[in-house]
């Protein structure tokens, strides 16, 4: 009986956690946004400049975030959107990033 509990009890917890890694995910998508505007949609930028964020290695992106925040490496722009965030958030876009599959920017509907 005891082992019955113990399942119940982990399978309850699992589809409790369900809903937060959503809500995680959607929270990391929502910061990750901020980006867009520069780097593409998703990270994926048109024409590589800015470079594409999409697949790239998280550490990487992270370190980078983390160098514009603190000053440590030179920008025109970056240092100003890297200051508002914390280690954490910036692991959370860092890690976002890293997720997206790599590809073409989405291209815009032509306009009539």
């Amino acid at each position: 009986m005891r082992n019955v509990m113990t399942l119940l009890v982990a399978v309850a917890a699992g589809g409790l956690a369900q809903p937060a890694a959503a809500a995680d995910a959607q929270y990391a998508r929502s910061l990750a946004a901020t980006c867009f505007a520069c780097h593409g949609t998703d990270g994926r930028s048109v024409g590589g400049v800015p470079p594409s964020l999409a697949g790239q290695n998280r550490d990487y992106l992270l370190k980078q975030m983390q160098e514009f925040r603190d000053g440590k490496r030179p920008a025109t722009i970056m240092h100003q959107h890297a200051k508002g965030y914390t280690d954490e958030q910036l692991n959370l876009i860092a890690a976002y990033f890293a997720a997206v599959l790599p590809g073409p920017a989405a291209s815009a509907p032509a306009v009539k």
